[in-house]
C-alpha cells in the first residue's frame, strides 16, 4: 500500500521490511520477525545508494527493531522522518506495547519531523484520555514534547465529522472531514503517513502535506473494494498535478 501511494504522488518509494505478517481482509494471523541486523542492513544499503528525501515508519513489531530503526536514522541522517505509531492492527491484534513503545517514544520521536497516531495510540503516547478538543490538544502538547517536531492526531475515533489536527510551532491547524458510510477500509493509517512523507519529500509544508494526504485517503476511501470478507480495500488514485511536473 505504502508504495502504491508513493506512485500515486509521483515520488519513488523502496521499502524495508521490519515484519511479515500472514494477513488477509479479516485480520493479521501470524507474525514473523525478522532479524535487526537484516532491518539494518536494509537501511544502510538504501541509504548509501539513494538521496532519501523522507521516510517513513510504519509496524515496528519489537523493541530491538525500534532500536535499531532509531540508531539507522541517526547515523544515516535520515531526514523528514514520518512516524507512523502502528500499536494495534485493525483487528485489535497488539503490534506495539511495554518497552517497545516507550523506546519509540524516547528513542524514535526526537528523531522525527512528525507522528501521526489516531486518538487511541495519541493517548498511549501522552497518557491523556481524549474525550474532547481539550483533551486533544493537551495530548499533542505532550507528544511534542518528547521531542517530535509536529503532531498529527486523526480524529476518525471521535464523535462526529472526522476532523484531523495538526500540532506544529505552537500553532493548531484542524481539517475537517467527512465520515464515510459503510464497512472499515484498510490501511488509511498507512496511506495518510505515507503520503505525508511523500508530500514534504516534494517540498510541500506540513500544513500543505496534510491536506494532500487527507484527500488522498478521502478519495482512496470512497473508492474501496469489498474484494475479501473483511476490511474493503482502498487504490490511491494517481495525483495528476503532481505526476505531470
Amino acid at each position: 500500500m505504502d508504495l502504491k501511494v508513493c506512485q500515486a504522488l509521483g515520488v519513488y518509494g523502496v521499502s524495508v521490511a521490519t515484519a511479515l505478517t500472514a494477513q488477509n481482509t479479516g485480520g493479521v494471523r501470524r507474525l514473523h520477525r525478522i532479524p535487526p541486523r537484516f532491518v539494518a542492513d536494509q537501511i544502510d544499503v538504501l541509504a548509501a545508494d539513494l538521496a532519501i528525501a523522507a521516510a517513513k515508519t510504519g509496524m515496528l513489531d519489537r523493541a530491538q527493531i525500534v532500536e535499531v530503526v532509531a540508531e539507522r536514522v541517526r547515523r544515516r541522517s535520515l531526514r523528514n522522518l514520518v512516524v507512523d505509531p502502528v500499536i494495534l492492527a485493525k483487528d485489535g491484534t497488539p503490534l506495539l506495547n511495554g518497552r517497545s513503545l516507550e523506546l519509540l517514544r524516547k528513542r524514535l520521536l526526537p528523531l522525527a519531523l512528525a507522528v501521526t497516531p489516531n486518538v487511541p495510540e495519541a493517548e498511549a503516547l501522552s497518557g491523556v484520555e481524549i474525550r474532547d478538543d481539550a483533551d486533544l490538544e493537551e495530548a499533542a502538547r505532550r507528544i511534542r514534547n518528547l521531542g517530535v517536531a509536529a503532531v498529527v492526531i486523526k480524529g476518525g475515533h471521535l464523535p462526529g465529522e472526522p476532523v484531523d489536527t495538526l500540532y506544529w510551532e505552537e500553532q493548531f491547524f484542524r481539517f475537517p472531514g467527512e465520515r464515510a458510510e459503510g464497512t472499515p477500509v484498510h490501511g488509511t493509517g498507512c496511506m495518510f503517513s505515507t503520503a505525508l512523507a511523500a508530500s514534504v519529500a516534494l517540498g510541500e509544508s506540513l500544513p500543505e502535506a496534510c491536506r494532500r494526504a487527507k484527500a488522498l485517503v478521502r478519495a482512496a476511501i470512497q473508492s474501496a473494494h469489498a474484494l475479501g470478507h473483511g476490511s474493503r480495500l482502498a487504490v490511491p488514485a494517481v495525483q495528476e498535478e503532481r505526476t505531470e511536473r
